[in-house]
């Protein structure tokens, strides 16, 4: 009769294990799948008590579900047993194909080790086959069949018929550990994807709202603010520009897109902004308006990524400084000029000087094709020997105007010369030779302290700014007129031969000498000038020197008629 019905209940157990494997898969969270595998076996397998513990990240068991009975869910449910312990009861007992039994008479060896366990109360065993309640049956769950990862471990208490599993029983729950594990790790990859998901959409909210915040933040600065291409044919061209620095330089944002800063640069500042690095650079240029004018701006560059590997952008900073530069510029010409009269100042005179000046006495440049025939035949070694019996040597000198840098052929700076002495028919009658040099004419005027004394040091002071428009007028853009100090006046007037430079001082002295009106009365100074020459090899002091000492020749040999003022 019992074999009859065996088929009967074989059909049975399978619906059953179908159903409590369906309810497996409808579990949506880890947590309700997990509950889901225990409450399966309490009412589909036909086992009173259920426990299903789980592999925590550190490798231990925790665990995660009880059926059954709620007192032993209470006690157990979260307690952790250590892998060791774990591995020692699965290495125990009988091996019923992948389950696990421990008989009672050999489980008691396990009593204090660490795993959580719940003891039941019953008597003790009658036939060979029937449970007893120290008896422990474990299905372990595997991620890919037996032999992959252990991700938990299921643990089974009181058949209800009494008696141990038999082989249909111990298939049944080995199917179910196969498909609970199955479910299990569907869960946590579903649990993985929604917080992967949650967590994608903060990024994406924070990201729409750093955007937002960016895109405000570069809208509404009130500097100007640029977005650039980088690399490529387009590079430097720019992509977006907000309202500040279209304001800035006067142009819209769609007239902006069509330029890059290259295009907008002054010619002067092209080099500057060649020179700034993209990679955190800065620089102080000047960019065109679309008036034509310029204004003085303070770049800021900083490289931004679209993404990990997108495009790059550069990301520009433009802060209007035209008022700063203002100051600097006025600051550094009130330090530079005089302040009644407006002229370069002793200081500026000295450091324009000095840059025409360098320290090797009479060095004649070769020209391009004498240089080039040095580098190969070795002239420069003996020196180089001109028709007017100067000599010029490459001793490393050519490299640097000052006579101390490295040693180099070609020479960026001009050296200054001077006309030979008694040449110009103002020297000697003889004609001018044809040498051009840098003059050198040093101005004292003559009379200027009786108006001091006679009308003050207001009309004085009219005097000299007066004096100061006639010079700045004679002479031509690139000259310089410079006051010295007190009645002093310096002018340097390059490109000329000596009778260019006695010319000059004649023109100059005649444009002095008309009346002066100050405080409607006319006044009169004259003026007496001394022609130096500038010369490399010559210090600053000593050509200012030899200027003011031939003023005072010339001084001394004009008439006291032609001197007199007032």
């Amino acid at each position: 009769m019992e074999a009859e019905s065996e088929p009967y209940v074989r059909l049975a157990t399978l619906r059953q294990l179908h159903q409590v494997v369906a309810d497996l898969n409808t579990a949506r969270s880890l947590s309700d799948t997990v509950q889901a595998v225990a409450d399966g076996i309490v009412t589909g397998l036909g086992y009173e008590l259920a426990c299903v513990n789980l592999v925590r990240p550190d490798g231990d068991l925790v665990v995660a579900a009880f059926a059954g009975n709620t007192a032993a869910e209470a006690l157990i449910t979260g307690r952790v047993g250590s892998r060791g312990s774990w591995e020692r009861r699965l290495s125990m007992g009988e091996r019923w194909g992948a389950l696990h039994f421990i008989p009672h008479h050999e489980g008691w060896v396990l009593m204090e080790d660490d795993v959580p366990q719940w003891h039941t109360e019953g008597p003790d065993p009658r036939f060979a086959d029937e449970w007893h309640p120290s008896d422990r049956l474990y299905a372990p769950m595997y991620a890919s069949g037996g032999d992959g990862e252990l991700i938990g471990v299921i643990s089974v208490d009181r058949p209800r018929g009494g008696r141990r599993p038999g082989a249909w029983g111990q298939e049944a729950l080995t199917m179910y550990a196969s498909q609970a594990a199955i479910a299990i790790i569907n869960a946590r990859l579903r649990s993985n994807m929604q917080r992967a998901l949650v967590r994608l959409e903060r990024e994406q909210q924070a990201l729409r709202a750093s955007e937002e915040s960016f895109r405000q933040a570069f809208e509404y600065a009130p500097s100007g603010m640029a977005i650039a291409e980088m690399g490529g044919d387009q590079h430097g061209r720019l992509l977006r520009t907000n309202d500040a620095l279209c304001r800035l330089l006067g142009r819209p944002a769609s007239a902006m897109r069509r330029y890059s800063f290259a295009d907008l640069v002054h010619h002067e500042d092209v080099g500057t902004l060649l020179r700034t690095s993209a990679e955190g650079g800065r620089a102080e240029l000047r960019l065109q308006r679309r008036d034509g004018s310029y204004v003085w701006v303070n770049l800021r560059n900083s490289v931004v990524a679209d993404t990990a590997d997108g495009p790059r952008f550069l990301l520009t900073h433009v802060e209007d400084i035209e008022e700063r530069k203002r100051h600097e510029l006025h600051l550094a010409h009130r330090a530079s000029h005089d302040s009644l009269t407006g002229l370069p100042n002793s200081a500026e005179l000295r450091a324009r000087l000095s840059a025409r000046l360098c320290r090797r006495p009479h060095a004649v440049r070769a020209t391009a094709v004498e240089a080039l025939d040095a580098a190969y035949d070795g002239a420069y070694d003996q020196g180089l020997t001109y028709d007017d019996g100067t000599v010029a040597y490459d001793d490393g000198f050519y490299g640097d105007p000052m006579g101390e840098g490295d040693p180099g052929l070609y020479d960026h700076h001009v050296h200054t010369v001077a006309p030979q002495e008694g040449a110009g028919e103002g020297a000697s009658g003889h004609p001018d030779d044809g040498q051009k040099g840098l003059a050198v004419l040093f101005c004292d005027l003559d009379g200027f302290k009786s108006i001091n004394d006679r009308f003050g040091h207001q009309a004085g002071d009219a005097v000299l700014i007066e004096v100061a428009r006639r010079l700045t007028t004679c002479v031509r853009d690139g000259d310089t007129v410079a006051r010295l100090g007190g009645d002093e006046f310096v002018v340097l007037a390059d490109g000329l031969g000596s009778a260019d430079a006695a010319d000059l001082a004649v023109r100059l002295r005649n444009a002095i000498i008309p009346p002066i009106r100050v405080d409607g009365r006319a006044v009169r100074v004259g003026a007496s000038f001394g022609i130096g020459w500038a010369e490399c090899g010559m210090t600053v002091e000593e050509v200012l020197q030899s200027a003011d000492q031939r003023m005072y020749i010339e001084k001394r040999s004009r008439s006291k008629v032609h001197r007199r003022a007032g």
